[in-house]
């Protein structure tokens, strides 16, 4: 049975949660094998609506192992908080699987990725200030806590110690911040480590065990294409690979196990935080996107910067993930506008770019080439078949598909947890 990996295929925020609950029924193991908690996923079933940041979105499904894998970074105290907002609410999460591979955020990475981003000024990156950076530069750097860690309490000093040597001076001399106490930040991480011994284990061993019984398992990725760290719009990115290629290294199964790869895209383009965004739009478009589409960060809260579907970026996305199917999500948004434009290609200073220019200075002056489609009025939250859609709308999807390289398997036209039209089936063996 397939290994199956699902990647954001824009800068994030495109409703992975919904597509992964939509496959949690019929998967086994969901997969978290990057990030930290500097991403969220909102998920709605029914009356209710579970914002998760850390916890793979298939803790909801009954019946589903989720898995931190060693690919992630974790903070402690926001995944205790995430497990008890969730058994308050009756949810069963005892079946979580962490990888004692997995690095730990610190007290001290918090710290140092506030003050920097601080020191930065106008360069800044536009982190969310939870210490995913630092705690993937420590990783890095080979100066990282890792959950085995925790068990054994002189490791943990020693490494500590070796960690914070460099950093107090840096926190201290550069800026003008107090040392980070030793003991303090012992003690503050042993207290987790009797709650998080039954959960830690090998989570490799127990997932190519699991594709080895037949089992589906699911791959989720934290962000998107457009901020992976190798692939990205560098350096305003995350700090974690958040491509397909990443599900292999942050999880630890090996590639032959993948059998498809599930693109999630926006009907439209959002962005938070810094960067390059050729689509964006500063009109009453734009702001129609953010109100109707409740344009706002799961984790943050911030705004998100909104603007029209960018097909190549699609496209790009489409190459690097290897993507066998595209989920479009928000469709609905969209109902109300007369015409709907698409960037179809770039224009970098006199010059048309059909696929995206990984360089840097570029990718700047890129101006999006648009093509117009017709818009719809007809409110199109009831449909669940393409016969649903108004003709317009079904026509953008066509579109869509046509341009983007990858054929489309289910569209997303409201936030309910059945707001889904299912054109292919989204579960299916390596060449079909």
């Amino acid at each position: 049975m397939p290994g199956v990996v699902l990647v954001g295929a824009q800068w994030g925020d495109e409703g992975k949660g919904k597509a992964t609950d939509l496959l949690g029924s019929r998967v086994d193991h969901v997969v978290k094998f990057n990030g930290g908690n500097n991403a969220g996923h909102t998920v709605v079933i029914g009356d209710e609506k579970y914002a998760l940041h850390l916890l793979p979105s298939g803790i909801l499904s009954p019946g589903v192992t989720p898995v931190i894998a060693n690919g992630v970074v974790v903070d402690i105290d926001v995944l205790f908080s995430e497990l008890d907002a969730l058994e308050a609410r009756g949810v069963d999460v005892s079946r979580l699987l962490v990888s004692g591979s997995a690095h730990v955020i610190a007290p001290y990475h918090r710290t140092i990725d506030k003050v920097t981003e601080r020191f930065l000024g106008k360069r800044r990156i536009g982190t969310t200030g939870r210490g995913i950076g630092p705690a993937y530069a420590d990783k890095i750097s080979r100066v990282g806590l890792r959950m085995w860690d925790l068990f054994d309490e002189k490791i943990l000093r020693a490494k500590i110690e070796g960690a914070l040597d460099q950093k107090n001076h840096l926190l201290v001399k550069v800026y003008n911040r107090r040392a980070v106490d030793v003991d303090e930040t012992v003690d503050e991480l042993l207290k987790h480590a009797d709650r998080l011994r039954p959960m830690v284990t090998d989570t490799s061993v127990e997932l190519n065990r699991a594709l080895d019984e037949g089992k589906n398992v699911l791959f989720e990725a934290g962000q998107a294409t457009m901020l992976d760290i190798d692939h990205g719009t560098y350096p305003f990115v995350t700090s974690s690979s958040a491509t397909a290629g990443g599900a292999v290294t942050g999880s630890g199964v090996g590639p032959t196990r993948i059998d498809s790869v599930i693109g999630v895209i926006k009907a439209y383009t959002t962005r938070v935080g810094e960067g390059p965004f050729p689509t964006e739009l500063f009109d009453d478009n734009g702001a129609f996107l953010a109100k109707v589409g409740h344009e706002y960060g799961t984790t943050t809260g911030r705004p998100r910067r909104c603007g029209w579907y960018d097909a190549v970026i699609a496209r790009y996305a489409s190459r690097v993930n290897g993507l066998t199917d595209l989920v479009v999500t928000k469709l609905d948004v969209l109902t109300g506008l007369e015409k709907v434009p698409v960037c179809v290609a770039y224009d970098v200073d006199g010059v048309r770019h059909d696929e995206m220019p990984t360089d840097q200075t570029a990718f700047h002056h890129a101006t999006p080439i648009y093509e117009e489609l017709d818009g719809w009025w007809e409110d199109i939250s009831g449909a669940r078949t393409l016969e649903d859609l108004p003709p317009a709308a079904r026509a953008y999807v066509d579109a869509l598909e046509q341009m983007s390289g990858t054929r489309i398997s289910a569209i997303g036209v409201g936030p309910a947890r059945d707001a889904i039209i299912p054109v292919h089936d989204l579960i299916h063996a390596r060449g079909h």
